[in-house]
């Protein structure tokens, strides 16, 4: 006889199987060209392996300091200050994540409470809602400007309350690669600075941003570096999505929150990779020409999508070009993403997918994280649109 498992009431009752799964799955049974999911199709620079090599071989394989290796917080605590102006103090101000993504859930986890409201601009990145369910708080949909995707700051006012614990932002955003100006930084320091309003601060894109512009980071305007934790990521500065190493900076007071939960969902980050990233980062070269070298990208990605009747959005930043379908098709983004892969052979996400209400613009993302043939290969087939 077989036994039944016991039932229970599922924490996240409304997720399935992500759009970026779908789409994958569907990339490698019709064999197309994967233009969906953003991750990089090539390697990391080869010193960066050595160094990690050499940080296992040297013996540092027991675990990290809780909060980090001493060598990498202190390299991150130098570059926001080079780039940013502000220091942080490595010792109580940062700490080394298991990714970006655990970072973001720590800090959801770590300042909000049953009944908190958390605020979030759609279109978002899809772990934000489930891990502001996770902590049984209530996720507050504000939508971007459809078109320019720019915040609507009369929306944001209304929908603050005094039950509103957190507003998440995310710069250079993902998916639609527009990047918040200096002037839409300082309206929302004017806009939160009357309130108790934490800010969740996504920037894992950082050192993605186009055409000569700086990136605006929390870290610049003194009344929102008070109130904000601030996520990067070391996998998609180094190409190395699979390592999972990311950091969150924050005032003391914020960061002790953080680390009572942090220590106990983690508690320490994969030490060889932590030691080979603090050695590394001692070349600042690396994510300062990272502009340029994703520049170069995007710009090989639109001249070819000149051969199509795809009309691209504006990338300011990010690995992510979104492209207006309507005069290709008037199927919904989703069914014509599922046809792109299966039929032109080369596989996007819809926007749709990142819209708590599913809303369609007729927008769908490419990631061009690619090598260059990999790139040419996918245009070569969108030509046919």
């Amino acid at each position: 006889m077989t036994a039944t498992p016991p039932s229970f009431p599922s924490r996240l009752p409304q997720v399935g199987t992500t759009i970026f799964s779908t789409m994958s799955a569907l990339a490698q049974q019709h064999q197309a060209v994967n233009l969906g999911q953003g991750f990089p199709d090539f390697g990391c620079d080869p010193r960066l392996l050595h160094a990690v090599t050499e940080a296992m071989h040297a013996g540092h394989n027991q675990y990290a300091p809780m909060p980090g290796i001493a060598a990498l917080r202190q390299a991150v605590s130098d570059k926001m200050l080079a780039l940013y102006g502000r220091r942080y103090n490595a010792d109580s101000e940062i700490t080394v994540t298991a990714g970006a993504t655990q970072g973001i859930l720590t800090a959801i986890l770590a300042c909000t409470q049953p009944g908190d409201e958390v605020i979030v601009l759609d279109p978002c990145y899809d772990s934000y809602v489930p891990n502001i369910e996770l902590a049984g708080a209530t996720a507050v949909r504000v939508p971007l400007t459809p078109g320019s995707f720019a915040p609507d700051f009369a929306k944001i006012a209304a929908a603050l309350t005094p039950r509103t614990r957190l507003l998440i932002i995310n710069t250079p955003h993902n998916p639609s690669a527009t990047v918040w100006s200096d002037a839409q930084m300082r309206q929302l320091q004017e806009l939160l600075a009357p309130t108790n309003v934490l800010l969740l601060s996504d920037e894992v894109y950082e050192h993605m941003v186009f055409d000569g512009q700086p990136h605006q980071s929390a870290a610049r305007f003194p009344g929102l570096a008070a109130r904000a934790f601030i996520v990067s990521s070391f996998g998609k500065t180094y190409h190395v999505t699979g390592w999972k190493v990311g950091t969150i900076a924050a005032p003391a007071a914020l960061m002790a929150e953080f680390r009572k939960v942090h220590q106990f969902n983690v508690f320490s980050v994969n030490t060889p990779m932590q030691v080979g990233l603090a050695s590394y980062m001692a070349d600042p070269a690396p994510y300062l020409e990272l502009p340029a070298f994703y520049q170069r990208k995007r710009d090989l990605f639109l001249h070819g999508l000149q051969a199509t009747r795809l009309k691209p959005l504006p990338t300011r930043g990010t690995y992510f070009q979104c492209v207006d379908i309507s005069a290709v098709t008037d199927l919904p983004e989703a069914d014509f993403c599922r046809w792109l892969v299966q039929e032109i052979g080369v596989a996007a996400i819809p926007l749709s997918a990142f819209y708590g209400d599913g809303f369609d613009q007729q927008v769908v993302r490419f990631c061009f994280a690619k090598e260059d043939a990999t790139l040419l290969a996918a245009l070569e087939r969108l030509k046919k649109l």
